[in-house]
């Protein structure tokens, strides 16, 4: 017969809970995990698992009771970490998906939008296209277990606490949204500017034969060129989002390892 107190049920739930509540709320906003096609139940499933086996390997805070003022600080602390990691990784690929749909727009495509699984949302074909690329990418790379890696050792160098990120800490996330817009024009510029010349041209042509219908002609050409830009443009793009891979690691490192 087996005996146990509520201090003992206390501990024991606080030592799978909270590490649950982090990782949690960071496969529901991370990149591929956190995808609107994934089912929200198999997200809990693996945040579920992945706490189970991390909870004897972590610290557990002591003298705090999960149902208590400062467990539920706590709580909320663990959520504000996992939704900022997962924000600040999620940065990245919408970075690189709209510079897509900038790319889109130039080339003329912007009435042709499809359904994105990533977002949940209708977007041009170039930016899903970059989306999906991208995402495979970081799968192949194996980014996903490099970010459940860095999850679990956070644990160690920003334990379960009432302190959390701390305002430096946010305001370092809260910066880090400028990549939103760096990136993607990062990716975008140099087609972009590409088919600017192109309709440069096209405006030349427009002042020496005022008689040529450039609507007939210049949709198609500037479709085909902006298809060829896209092409050679490919390991650019890739290259491009490594490095903001790299960064958005390195960031999600310093926030685990300089929080409070």
């Amino acid at each position: 017969m087996f005996n146990f107190t509520s201090g003992q049920l206390e501990a024991w739930l606080a030592q799978v809970f909270w590490p649950f509540v982090r990782v949690g709320s960071c496969f529901m906003v991370a990149p591929a995990l956190g995808a609107q096609f994934v089912p929200p139940r198999v997200r809990v499933v693996l945040a579920g698992g992945v706490a189970l086996i991390i909870a004897p390997l972590i610290p557990a805070p002591a003298g705090i009771a999960p149902l208590s003022a400062a467990g539920i600080v706590v709580t909320v602390q663990q959520v504000v970490i996992g939704v900022a990691l997962g924000f600040c990784m999620r940065i990245v690929f919408d970075a690189v998906t709209l510079g897509g749909q900038l790319l889109s727009n130039s080339m003329g495509l912007s009435f042709a939008y499809n359904m994105d699984p990533q977002h949940g949302a209708q977007t041009p074909v170039i930016g899903q296209f970059y989306s999906l690329l991208v995402t495979m990418t970081f799968l192949a790379l194996n980014g996903h277990l490099r970010l459940i890696e860095m999850l679990v050792a956070g644990f160690h160098t920003l334990p379960v606490g009432t302190d959390g990120l701390g305002a430096e800490g946010l305001w370092t996330v809260a910066q880090w949204g400028s990549t939103l817009f760096a990136g993607s024009l990062s990716v975008a510029l140099p087609g972009v500017t590409a088919l600017l010349i192109v309709n440069i041209a096209f405006g030349v042509m427009s002042r020496a034969a005022p008689t040529l219908n450039l609507f007939a002609v210049g949709l198609p050409v500037t479709l085909v060129f902006g298809l060829v830009i896209v092409l050679v443009g490919l390991p650019t793009v890739q290259s491009g989002f490594t490095k903001l891979l790299q960064d958005a690691l390195m960031l999600v490192g310093s926030l685990l390892g300089a929080g409070g």
